[in-house]
């Protein structure tokens, strides 16, 4: 019997294939990972034309419509994580492919944003660069985090997590989400802000874990960084999109915050040419956020699993 073809897609660290044990479908499967990210629609359809099974890493690749249509042997997209807006769904379902998910642990990227946190506040990047490259010492003054004001826009998942660490800290924790209520923030323990105006005015460090749609894109505004202490931090480790593009270079620029920690992008991979690049007082991250040990095991055990119950007949985790 002939083998399905598998490509996983943007495997950058190159562990898709070691990471967990793929016997119980290699027998099925002549599969390959893609290494690099091939933004080229022309070159990337090159690789993919005789695929049968695409595995997606996140939102790395987008998977339009006109691709899709020009791979008439694709039958199975498995997106690891239960939610990809890089996939066009409805032309998924037209054409027939079915698209599963996988589970996705919310600890890896709340561990991440509590990292770029005390990165920034206590200039760890900027000093260890001292010490180990320009040969000097003690060049900046940390931020204390015990007793400051957070304020978490988002208190899904990841923000009760980040909750949990901040409360850990000493820091007085405040929260508001368009669809937040007080009730739910009481059952986290957490002071519930009525406007985004007051908790951006109150907090001395602003994290946001907010999915990006039509009611948060763009969210944080231009105007809305007027509205911040001069002294804050602002980290963003959930969508690019909920920040007004342009709006946190321009302030950083103008020094309306104190800076900023960021690990997702309007584009990704960030271009040579990105101003995120050369901006001041900002520490940016190649959106590390899920990409841990447990959460790449989790994706690929359960990419596993979609496989062999797709070939079996009866898809798990379908998401369309």
């Amino acid at each position: 019997m002939a083998k399905y073809k598998c490509v996983i897609l943007d495997d950058y660290q190159n562990v898709a294939l070691d990471i967990v044990d793929w016997s119980a479908v290699k027998g099925f499967l002549d599969i390959a990972s893609l290494t690099v990210n091939i933004p080229d629609q022309h070159a990337l359809l090159e690789k993919l034309k005789d695929v049968n099974i695409l595995i997606a890493m996140r939102e790395r690749t987008p998977l339009r419509k006109e691709l899709l249509q020009a791979l008439p042997h694709l039958k199975l997209i498995i997106t690891t994580g239960m939610r990809n807006s890089s996939i066009d769904m409805a032309a998924c379902s037209d054409l027939g492919i079915t698209v599963c998910g996988t589970q996705s642990s919310s600890q890896p990227p709340a561990e991440l944003t509590w990292g770029l946190l005390l990165a920034l506040a206590r200039n760890i990047v900027a000093e260890a660069n001292n010490v180990s490259i320009y040969h000097s010492w003690q060049k900046t003054v940390g931020t204390t985090l015990n007793g400051k004001n957070i304020g978490i826009i988002g208190l899904g998942k990841i923000g009760k997590q980040v909750a949990k660490f901040a409360k850990a800290f000493g820091m007085h924790v405040y929260a508001w989400s368009p669809n937040l209520t007080s009730d739910r923030a009481a059952e986290e323990d957490v002071n519930f802000v009525e406007s985004k105006e007051e908790i951006l005015k109150i907090s001395d460090v602003i994290t946001l874990h907010l999915v990006s749609g039509p009611s948060t894109k763009g969210l944080i505004t231009s105007s809305d960084f007027s509205t911040m202490k001069s002294t804050a931090l602002l980290i963003n480790t959930s969508r690019a999109a909920l920040i007004e593009e342009g709006a946190l270079v321009n302030a950083l620029t103008a020094n309306k915050i104190a800076g900023a920690a960021i690990d997702v992008y309007e584009q990704e991979p960030l271009s040579p040419e990105s101003d995120y690049r050369h901006c001041r007082n900002l520490l940016a991250t190649p959106h590390l956020g899920y990409v841990s040990d447990s959460n790449y095991v989790t994706y690929f055990t359960q990419a596993i699993e979609n496989i062999d119950g797709w070939i079996k007949g009866s898809a798990i985790r379908k998401l369309n």
